[in-house]
């Protein structure tokens, strides 16, 4: 029998968070107010891990929280009551990258599973078997793993040890995240939360005597993204990830948008509920599905080094910046009346295309024939942020359907 991966979804917000539990996350990441990967997010204080932990838990999601920045001497003593409030508020996991932070969660919240993060750089069993003697519940591999190097370890650990990996989203040209450029050109910690992505930067060569004087170090005269990763999408390939025993799936972008979080994490759903229907090492899921990675903003993609070395090309996307063909333009309230009833999000007019994705079905497309606001009056457009207004349509679409349009 297949074991079912579970999905797992960032969330850097409430707003992302509803967004990853609508759309059909198992498990939700998040950080809070401090030692969290990502400071850029709003996060979540205590009184709100409590809240997202209750409703998470009422429909069998849980909570992972990551811990997983690397502290200093003046930190540590603040990690004791941060580990104990956070168990409190009612969090599944949390994900540590630090061997002392590690003991400090088992001493302070024993009731509480700690996942190693990626941070950690685990890359064979040896040290995925240490981290499980220590009293891990999961591992997650470092990004630079081939699918055979994950199988192996697969193989030669604990079937109680979970193994965790990323299977779509940006990547770093750095050892499982630890890049200190952000540090040295703008005095921002990469492993503090805080990075600035300096590698997806554009650089040319200038030599020393020559001063103004740039040489390409590619093939072109655009200067060349010798440090820009591709991003991951593994859409493609979940018969290979369960074949090679991965027991989570998960989604990177804590920093996304809540549109970002909401399509990807309804997109990997419908894929690998699509496989587990018709388990084969053939799968590929429907191309609808495929399709929804590209109708949010995302760089150049790629499998990341599952199928080959980082020494083989080094995942370089050479384009500079993302590619991005849809915008979200209002989600729906209700229907009623012959009405769809929603909220704008980005300004969109009578004439235009629309296309609505419900979570968990193939989206539908539709001309906006009639556009109303909220006293039902005709009007031309929906010009301003939030506004509510009504759809003549007599499609009866469910409410947090995402209503976008091709740009």
């Amino acid at each position: 029998m297949i074991k079912r991966p579970e999905l797992l979804a960032p969330a850097g917000d409430r707003e992302r968070f509803d967004s990853a539990l609508a759309a059909g996350a198992d498990a939700i990441y998040v950080g809070s107010t401090m030692f969290s990967m990502r400071a850029a997010p709003k996060n979540f204080d205590f009184d709100e891990l409590s809240q997202i932990c209750s409703l998470s838990h009422e429909k069998g999601v849980k909570i992972y929280l990551t811990l997983n920045t690397l502290p200093k001497n003046s930190e540590v003593a603040l990690l004791p009551e941060y580990i104990k409030s956070s168990a409190a508020a009612g969090v599944d996991a949390f994900i540590v990258a630090d061997v002392g932070v590690m003991s400090l969660c088992k001493k302070y919240a024993p009731e509480v599973d700690v996942h190693i993060s990626t941070q950690a750089g685990v890359v064979n069993y040896l040290t995925a078997n240490e981290f499980y003697n220590l009293g891990a519940k999961r591992i997650v591999t470092a990004r630079e793993l081939s699918l055979e190097d994950i199988a192996e370890m697969r193989a030669k650990t604990p079937k109680e040890l979970e193994i965790e990996c990323f299977v779509h989203g940006a990547m770093c040209v750095s050892f499982s995240g630890r890049c200190l450029i952000s540090n040295y050109l703008l005095g921002r910690d990469a492993n503090r939360g805080e990075c600035a992505q300096p590698c997806r930067w554009e650089y040319y060569l200038m030599q020393k005597d020559r001063q103004g004087n740039y040489f390409p170090i590619d093939q072109n005269n655009n200067g060349t993204y010798i440090l820009n990763s591709k991003d991951m999408c593994m859409i493609e390939h979940i018969a290979d990830l369960v074949k090679a025993g991965v027991d989570s799936f998960k989604i990177e972008g804590r920093a996304k948008s809540a549109y970002y979080t909401a399509v990807i994490t309804n997109a990997y759903r419908m894929a690998i509920d699509g496989y587990l229907e018709n388990p084969s090492d053939s799968y590929v899921p429907e191309q609808w599905i495929i399709d929804e990675t590209r109708k949010v903003s995302y760089r150049e993609y790629g499998t990341g080094f599952y199928y080959e070395a980082p020494s083989v090309n080094a995942n370089v996307s050479y384009e500079g910046g993302y590619r991005r063909e849809w915008d979200v333009m209002a989600v729906v309230e209700k229907c009623e009346d012959g009405c769809i009833c929603a909220e704008q999000r980005n300004k969109f007019c009578v004439g235009d295309e629309l296309e609505a994705l419900t979570f968990g079905e193939k989206p539908q497309s539709f001309t906006v024939s009639e556009l109303l606001d909220a006293d039902g009056n005709p009007i031309e457009s929906a010009p301003h942020p939030m506004m509510k207004l009504k759809i003549k349509s007599e499609l009866n679409l469910k409410p947090g359907t995402l209503l976008r349009k091709q740009s």
